[in-house]
């Protein structure tokens, strides 16, 4: 099964560097990155990404719908160390609209931990 990474990126560059790490450290087919214009410019992960590029002002539907065209057919993995709550919201009720399952990766201590 082809595995997905989708991590929301906030303008908050304190946590770029989890994300970062969780794209380095795992075997992913495909990354999908969900921020602004600002953070794909100031963003530089090590392996190519798409990108969700979203303005947060929108209203909640209009974010919730361009997530949901951009999930990919895969096992996902989503991470919300970053970003905003509007945006962990949007992509939450886009997984579940869809029907799509998915595991939470965190950096902890003891390594990559799946939930």
């Amino acid at each position: 099964m082809v595995k997905a990474f989708i991590a929301t990126l906030g303008r908050g560059k304190g946590t770029w560097g989890h994300v970062a790490r969780l794209i380095q450290e795992a075997q992913w087919d495909q990354i999908l990155l969900i921020g602004t214009e600002f953070t794909k410019q100031n963003f530089r992960p090590a392996r190519d990404c798409a990108w969700l590029l979203i303005n947060p002002r929108s209203g909640f539907e209009t974010l919730k719908e361009a997530i949901k065209k951009a999930i990919p057919e895969a096992e996902l993995y989503i991470s919300l160390i970053s970003g905003s709550g509007r945006e962990h919201t949007a992509l939450l009720s886009a997984l579940r609209e869809l029907g799509k399952d998915y595991k939470l990766v965190v950096l902890t201590g003891d390594g990559t931990k799946y939930y």
